[in-house]
């Protein structure tokens, strides 16, 4: 995918301003607070669900891929919308961050609101992209387990961030207790792809 290229652009951008690596937060939630494992047991299948709007996107089917070549690796398996054990929503949005003064060495995925400061003015402002992935029981509608990635850079393009979002989220799955982790990536130079180098807990 092209817009995997523009990763490069963001780990650039990011050695620039201080910051130290490529790193991405994750938030996760389980069904009445049920342990994960527990939340996701049973058969790995699953259908994507889709809004209106993603439905009339012509980008949506490039994330829908992301998703499903990623699940695969997890051993999840796609029904292409037949009835499946789990319904997966997808969401996802870009969006300008705060700007204020604050630290400047910090990684990717803490340089958040009131951290832009001057460095809007050499570098460009910072934007926060965000994916969200619900794991819904196909039968019941039942929310089983809910895993959000957050990642900020430099690029305003919503898709750019995408293959990083998708691999942050998908790291473990499902991700062990607390429910806020940082994971740390690094963009394979033959490839262009994101690979996940290591992940650990974060103490709110």
């Amino acid at each position: 995918m092209a817009k995997i290229a523009h990763l490069c652009a963001a780990l650039a951008a990011a050695s620039l301003t201080a910051c130290a690596g490529l790193s991405a937060d994750v938030h996760t939630v389980s069904a009445n607070g049920a342990d994960r494992a527990v939340a996701l047991q049973g058969e790995q299948t699953y259908s994507l669900a889709r809004t209106q709007p993603q439905d009339d996107s012509a980008d949506h089917p490039q994330v829908e891929k992301l998703l499903r070549d990623e699940l695969a690796k997890h051993g999840f398996v796609d029904t292409a919308g037949k009835p499946a054990h789990y319904l997966l929503s997808i969401a996802y949005s870009t969006r300008p961050a705060s700007i204020g003064i604050g630290g400047e060495d910090c990684a990717p995925a803490d340089c958040g609101a009131g951290s832009d400061g001057p460095g809007a003015l050499l570098f460009g402002r910072k934007y926060q992209h965000a994916l969200t992935l619900r794991f819904f029981d196909y039968a019941s509608g039942a929310e089983r387990y809910k895993v959000g990635a957050v990642f900020m850079d430099r690029d305003a393009d919503p898709l750019h961030a995408l293959p990083l979002l998708v691999k942050t989220a998908l790291a473990k799955l499902p991700f062990d207790a607390p429910v806020d982790w940082r994971v740390k990536l690094s963009i394979d130079k033959t490839s262009g792809e994101p690979n996940v180098d290591s992940m650990e807990p974060l103490q709110r």
